[in-house]
């Protein structure tokens, strides 16, 4: 097993327990959706981190191609890892007592969950400058935008209550992401 395998493997570990996360959440929403009632918005990010999780996993192969591993980019792939983890936990609470719903858990925890998403743009950064300078300005400009509006657009979500702008900022992301993913990440 060389470097990348074992580092992988963890980092797999950690996003599909992320992802089983975001999937055992929408089960139980079908399973008992009087429970609590569910909300387009927060079920439009469930799917946007599960896309966003299905595209890194998928780019994360790309780090096959460093040669030598520092315990540094190791820990930094290990903590992107782990804010995957957190955010589909942040959206998939296992109870929501003292929450009116989904729509009001999600404004209420607004600030987490875009706290951590907008921490996970900037680490985002450094997982790809791990694969050396050259690499992270061939990215190019559709990265830098990208990240630039993910990292303005989570701060203001976390500032405002705003439905219109919730709403249009997963759309557009969701948007975003897939075209990105089938434009950039078409093959490994």
């Amino acid at each position: 097993m060389d470097a990348f395998e074992y580092i992988s493997v963890l980092t797999s570990i950690i996003i599909g327990l992320g992802m089983a996360q975001l999937l055992l959440g929408v089960s139980r929403i079908i399973q008992h959706p009087e429970n609590a009632r569910p909300y387009w918005v927060h079920l439009s990010w469930v799917l946007t981190i599960f896309v966003y999780s299905v595209f890194w996993w998928w780019w994360e192969f790309n780090l096959n191609e460093i040669e030598v591993w520092t315990f540094g980019a190791y820990l930094l792939v290990i903590l992107y890892a782990f804010l995957v983890f957190l955010m589909c936990a942040l959206l998939s609470p296992v109870n929501l007592s003292g929450y009116d719903g989904f729509e009001e858990y999600y404004y209420a925890k607004r600030i987490w969950i875009f706290g951590t998403f907008l921490i996970m743009q900037f680490v985002d950064s450094g997982v790809a400058l791990i694969k050396g300078t050259d690499y992270f300005l061939a990215l190019g400009v559709t990265y830098y935008a990208g990240q630039s509006f993910i990292v303005v657009l989570s701060a203001i979500a976390m500032a405002t209550r705003n439905k219109s702008f919730h709403a249009a900022f997963v759309l557009a992301l969701l948007s975003f992401l897939t075209i990105q993913g089938f434009l950039f990440y078409g093959t490994i």
